[in-house]
């Protein structure tokens, strides 16, 4: 166990997290040159297209280090987003020694100070590494000021490296070794294991990641999940190589998997204990909890015959991606389809794009919200994240919204953009912090439904990318929330109804209207498009009808003659309306649900 060293790479987004990882890959010698390719722990298309890791991903280096000792280093590398920051701290849980990279060109980031927190949390060894000093616009000095005063660690411990150019590589395997504490336990004791992730085989089931902290397991061995109860016969136990390397067992101090013919990922929760049925341990290893989604919106298919196959493919999907929830829902409009929990807007957007990719499925998203809490005047306490079920306004005695403390950090000269910003998206309680000349760390609380939306986007758009920012959810507040409905031709269209904010309603409903007037075709007859808030409109465009032009013939007489031919084009008009139904073409919803305000 002395030989053995558990570590992290830690960072903000696009950091290069995934490229040190390459080259420390590289230089362990694992994959050979002709084999390898960049980013080579991240498994799927949309990850290397993006440029982001979406699945922490655990690989065992074998390293021989100067004075000759041979080690086993096992990475799990992280994801850098903020919606997957719960897959970080499990990831966390099973080192004892994290790198903390930091961006030679940006320097410390919202998402850097929240994840040493994390660290510290988890009283780790923590390694400061400045990557990307290759670049033109690198600053050393100034980021090891910034590991001073923000971070509170020695910047002179600090790593120099360049991931891309593989510079400074052996220096930062070298600090793994002496600086990183070797694992604790003890191979003879009752078996605790935690899980820190686990991914779906088509041929073998479920195989389980995870770190030994007591005891061994080996095949033939019958373990149980200590939260859901569940026991298993495993089958296979082994380290991650590429590809994975079979072991007869894997004991106290290893990162590994293990197969035990579990059939899907949500019989498996990340941060459950695993021990044997037989010899049990005491206590479940600490730390565990459900991760919760935070953002809700409903999928329906752009055909209602192709609703079979969208099951098909959520239950397929689900087998990769525990986190992810969703139950049956319909709509008047958009028919059959289901609710689906997301962690986050980021997880929506790659959850859209996996199904349309990989299961070949036609989907239309609606507006995505988030779970309100709303109290009625029995003591009922509702939490409500879908629309169809806001109940009566007349019963409501208080209705609350989730609320967040968002953290940013950008240089000086973007501080009227972002504050504006944060107004329009009702930030309050703000303040500010100068960590280093020219910087500004922002900290600021605001509601969860406005944040989801693009917030992320227009923050980087107004610090030209060098903005960062990172949330926690706080607690619920009170808010004068209202339902919004969409009426076309005095329908009410289920799948395009919102709750919002009261003060914000008039502009969400002019934004519907509008963009629903340029999707829906021009009829016979004038379509009015109204947005309502109960039985009160408060938006409201109207699609002009053709129109014939039934005066052409009259070019003389009396004026009587025109006003007659224009009442009966007016009473069929209004004939024609009453008994016209509008059909609100698939790219109408579209165009209303997409949650950019341009």
């Amino acid at each position: 166990m002395n030989n053995i060293r558990n570590f992290s790479i830690i960072a903000h987004i696009d950091h290069g997290k995934s490229t040190l990882a390459d080259r420390m890959i590289q230089h362990c010698g694992v994959v050979d040159d002709r084999n390898f390719k960049d980013q080579i722990l991240d498994s799927m298309d949309i990850e290397r297209e993006r440029g982001i890791t979406i699945k922490s991903q655990a690989i065992t280096l074998p390293y021989r280090s100067r004075d000759g000792k041979d080690y086993i280093l096992n990475l799990i590398d992280t994801p850098g987003h903020v919606d997957f920051s719960y897959e970080v701290s499990r990831s966390l849980s099973s080192c004892e020694g994290v790198l903390l990279l930091i961006d030679a060109s940006q320097g410390v980031q919202a998402q850097t100070v929240a994840n040493l927190y994390m660290a510290m949390e988890h009283d780790l060894g923590i390694i400061p590494v400045i990557n990307k000093i290759d670049l033109p616009s690198a600053d050393v000095d100034s980021v090891m000021e910034q590991i001073d005063s923000e971070l509170g660690l020695d910047p002179y411990s600090s790593l120099p490296c360049s991931a891309k150019e593989g510079t400074g590589v052996e220096e930062i395997l070298e600090a793994i070794v002496h600086k990183v504490p070797p694992p604790k336990g003890d191979p003879e004791a009752e078996l605790a294991a935690i899980i820190f992730d686990a991914h779906y085989d088509s041929f073998r089931g479920t195989i389980i990641h995870c770190r030994i902290f007591e005891g061994s397991v080996r095949a033939g061995d019958t373990i149980r999940l200590m939260h859901s109860e569940t026991t298993h016969r495993v089958e296979e136990v082994g380290f991650f190589l590429l590809p994975r390397q079979k072991k007869d067992s894997i004991s106290a101090g290893d990162v590994g998997y293990i197969i035990a013919g579990i059939k899907t990922v949500s019989d498996v929760q990340i941060g459950d204990t695993i021990t044997l049925n037989k010899r049990p341990c005491k206590k479940p290893l600490p730390g565990f909890k459900e991760s919760k989604p935070v953002v809700f919106a409903s999928i329906y298919p752009i055909s209602s015959d192709d609703y079979e196959e969208l099951a098909m493919g959520l239950e397929k999907y689900k087998l990769n991606d525990a986190s992810f929830v969703y139950q049956k829902d319909s709509s008047i409009a958009l028919g059959q389809g289901f609710r689906c929990g997301f962690l986050g807007l980021l997880h929506l957007e790659i959850v859209q794009e996996r199904l349309e990719r990989e299961y070949g499925l036609s989907i239309i998203l609606s507006v995505p919200s988030v779970r309100y809490r709303i109290t009625l005047k029995d003591g009922e306490v509702l939490y409500i994240d879908n629309p169809a079920y806001y109940p009566d306004a007349t019963s409501i005695i208080k209705s609350e919204e989730p609320y967040i403390r968002a953290t940013m950090m950008f240089p000086e000269r973007y501080m009227g953009g972002v504050m504006k910003l944060c107004r329009e998206k009702r930030g309050e309680n703000s303040t500010l912090n100068y960590p280093s000349p020219g910087r500004i760390e922002l900290v600021i609380e605001m509601p969860l439904a406005d944040v989801i939306y693009d917030f992320y986007d227009s923050l980087k758009s107004i610090t030209q990318g060098y903005g960062s920012f990172d949330y926690d959810i706080i607690d619920y507040r009170e808010s004068s929330l209202v339902l919004l409905d969409i009426l076309v031709n005095g329908e009410r269209v289920d799948a395009l109804s919102q709750i919002v904010y009261r003060g914000s309603a008039r502009a969400r409903g002019l934004k519907a209207c509008e963009r629903l007037k340029e999707e829906i075709p021009r009829q016979m007859f004038k379509i009015a498009i109204q947005g309502a808030i109960g039985g009160e409109v408060i938006s409201r465009t109207t699609i002009s009808p053709y129109r014939k032009d039934v005066i052409a013939k009259c070019y003389g007489g009396d004026i009587t003659r025109k006003r007659k031919l224009l009442e009966k084009q007016k009473k069929g008009k209004k004939r024609m309306k009453m008994v016209g139904s509008v059909a609100i073409p698939q790219s109408a919803f579209v165009a209303v649900l997409k949650s950019k305000d341009d």
